[in-house]
């Protein structure tokens, strides 16, 4: 599986961006993707992630209610929808792909994805 991610920029704080992830190559039909994000000096973290089949979703607290996950199946696509943008969300945003998701539970760790993208910055002034 390739991922390519894309849509990063600069905005200003309050404002909307949204990221696209494409995958190519084998996919799985049980595959879950996410997004993870990582500022200068920071682990990598957990922002959200759906179920390709279902396409139930999942959140980090911290952008909850601000930032939608969905998908395109006919294009193999991810979207992370960023809405009231704050200072804080400056980071490089990365797509993942778990090919294993587990029925009752979402991989929300660095080490349980198994494909990844290059990343796109996305940088928030105040």
């Amino acid at each position: 599986v390739q991922l390519q991610a894309s849509g990063g920029g600069l905005v200003q704080a309050g404002g909307s961006l949204r990221l696209s992830c494409a995958a190519s190559g084998r996919t799985f039909s049980s595959i879950g993707m996410g997004w993870f994000r990582q500022a200068p000096g920071k682990e990598r973290e957990f922002v959200g992630g759906i179920r390709w089949s279902g396409g139930s979703t999942y959140y980090a607290d911290s952008v909850k209610g601000r930032f939608t996950i969905s998908r395109d199946n006919a294009k193999n696509t991810m979207y992370l929808e960023m809405n009231s943008l704050k200072p804080e969300d400056t980071a490089v945003y990365y797509c993942a792909a778990d090919r294993t998701v587990a029925a009752t539970y979402f991989s929300r760790r660095v080490y349980e994805y198994d494909y990844w993208g290059q990343g796109t910055q996305v940088t928030v002034s105040s």
